[in-house]
């Protein structure tokens, strides 16, 4: 039962819900999910760094205590984070079966061994003493940027998508191996019986070979060793090209998808389109492209000829007009009215803090409307129910058409 003082409860669902979306989603610019991430990135590299200089005998004997304490801090922010996601994934997972099983699912999900062995591993070996193992586990908070780098999510996703295509890729690499060791083997085991003398031997030949690494430590002497050499390099070239092309275009083809997703929630948050059908949306998101403006960036000056509409996805605008001042959030749009009329820019527009943007060019603009008449009726209508709101920046635009027409008269 939620609390019903000033304070919330540790069994206040609420508060479960707002943690949850403070850790999975609240990842705006300036918000407070955001600035957690950006700390516990920092904490990530810190806790690496630091781990990485105290194998440094010099280093470690004149910092050691200090390597000790970032390590500690990071063992303390991995562990806080993992017991409040364990907690707060209560009731948002997709199958909700019950608060037991959502958290058993997360402990045992990819990301959440993660976690856990982000600090887990480190707190026990710290106990001990041991710097070779802590050193040996500095590479596992490093995994951790996978949860917040969407580039290293779309490399798993990519290579998870193609594991069948790349288990056959490695059967091939061994029957490769298997079979220019055994001909290697054939040919040169009396010659050199003490590097082709048996099957394993000829083996690693065969892999440094066919991994184009090429040691040197163990080669084919004779001329038919040596012709079978050439065969396996080339063969190792073929063998490193495949799965890196496979996983290039699977990582190409999940970026593009990533991209399609991430601009349909954009769309989907403005008002303009929610009437739209799932065609009209794709259409629309082929001629926008997104833009960020950092705080106190000028986006657009009075005076400025319309080339453009903005839908504003995440962020706060100010348009500084000629007698006031009109702020608009996510959700909103604003230049509509001065691509309608074909007129100048009214106001100034400034980004309050960074903000995220769709821009539709005001080509691309007059062609939609005009293939898509319920698209044209809904900005008309939308412009008109913004004249009549006194606040708005539709009438200074509006204002700014009817002078420049009388000018132009």
């Amino acid at each position: 039962m939620p609390a019903s003082g000033p304070g919330s409860s540790i069994r206040d669902p609420d508060l479960r819900d707002r943690l949850y979306e403070l850790l999975e989603h609240d990842h705006l610019p300036l918000s407070v999910g955001s600035r957690f991430v950006r700390m516990v990135v920092i904490v990530i590299f810190a806790d690496v760094l630091a781990t990485i200089l105290a194998s440094v005998p010099h280093l470690d004997a004149r910092f050691g205590p200090t390597f000790t304490a970032v390590k500690v801090m990071a063992i303390l922010v991995f562990g806080f984070e993992y017991v409040a996601r364990l907690w707060s994934v209560a009731g948002h997972t997709p199958r909700q079966v019950s608060a037991a099983r959502d958290r058993f699912d997360y402990a045992f999900s990819a990301l959440g061994i993660i976690d856990l062995c982000a600090f887990l591993p480190a707190a026990l070996v710290l106990a001990f003493g041991d710097h070779a193992t802590l050193a040996m586990l500095s590479v596992l908070p490093f995994l951790k940027l996978v949860r917040y780098s969407p580039a290293m999510r779309s490399l798993l996703a990519a290579i998870q998508a193609e594991r069948r295509t790349l288990v056959g890729c490695i059967v091939i690499l061994i029957g490769a191996v298997l079979l220019f060791a055994s001909l290697l083997y054939a040919v040169e085991r009396d010659v050199q019986p003490d590097k082709f003398g048996t099957i394993p031997d000829a083996m690693w030949w065969a892999i440094v070979t066919l991994g184009t690494v090429g040691y040197g430590d163990v080669v084919p002497v004779t001329s038919l060793g040596k012709a079978i050499s050439v065969f396996t390099i080339v063969g190792g070239l073929a063998m490193i090209a495949l799965p890196v092309a496979i996983i290039s275009n699977a990582f190409a083809d999940e970026v593009k998808r990533r991209d399609f997703v991430v601009t349909w929630g954009m769309l989907a948050r403005v008002p303009l389109f929610s009437h739209l059908s799932a065609s009209e949306i794709a259409d629309i998101m082929r001629l926008l492209r997104a833009r960020t403006i950092e705080a106190d960036e000028i986006l657009v000056r009075r005076g400025d000829v319309a080339s453009s509409m903005y839908f504003i996805t995440a962020g706060e605008v100010e348009i500084e007009l000629p007698a006031q001042c009109v702020r608009l959030a996510d959700g909103t749009f604003f230049g509509e009215i001065a691509l309608l009329h074909r007129t100048k820019r009214s106001g100034t527009v400034k980004a309050l803090r960074k903000t995220r943007l769709l821009v539709l060019d005001a080509q691309d603009f007059h062609a939609l409307i005009a293939r898509m008449p319920a698209l044209a009726a809904h900005v008309k209508t939308t412009a008109k129910a913004r004249m009549a709101d006194t606040g708005d920046l539709a009438i200074a635009e509006l204002s700014q058409a009817e002078h420049d027409d009388q000018l132009g008269g």
